[in-house]
């Protein structure tokens, strides 16, 4: 093999390997970037990951809504109609947020099992509601029969 083609050769092996590199790094930020979404039957069944941050979506539990006086933090029940799971949030609730009403959560679950959420997100009129809680209780009802 001649010298030009041995330069050549190792360029584009360069190359190769550069662009390479680029999409194992930009892979890798994604995956550590995604939320995944579990409802809460998912979540007393152990399929949600410990000490990593996923969506978690339901229907806030009628009567589980438990405020302290004077400070922002709240405590609800979440469920899928199959199961529920304790929401614990410090902040000021969405306008739309209430009993009864389909809402998606961010945040991590504690030791305790407990979902601490860092962000809540109400559904934003009567009408709509957030596609991953429609499915999971759409999949929780038809279980049921």
């Amino acid at each position: 093999m001649r010298a030009i083609r041995k330069k050549r050769l190792g360029l584009i092996l360069l190359m190769v390997a550069g662009v390479a590199v680029a999409v194992g790094l930009t892979l890798m930020a994604l995956n550590e970037n995604i939320n995944h979404f579990y409802d809460p039957t998912q979540i007393k069944a152990g399929e949600a990951p410990d000490n990593h941050i996923f969506r978690v979506g339901g229907m806030v539990v009628d009567g589980s809504v438990r405020r302290n006086e004077g400070d922002i933090n709240v405590e609800f029940g979440l469920t899928d109609y199959k199961e529920s799971v304790t929401v614990r949030y410090s902040g000021i609730l969405p306008d739309l947020f209430r009993e009864g009403q389909g809402i998606v959560a961010l945040g991590k679950l504690d030791s305790e099992g407990v979902f601490v959420a860092e962000e809540v997100l109400a559904k934003h009129d009567e009408n709509y509601m957030p596609p991953e809680v429609a499915d999971s209780l759409k999949k929780s009802a038809s279980a049921d029969k």
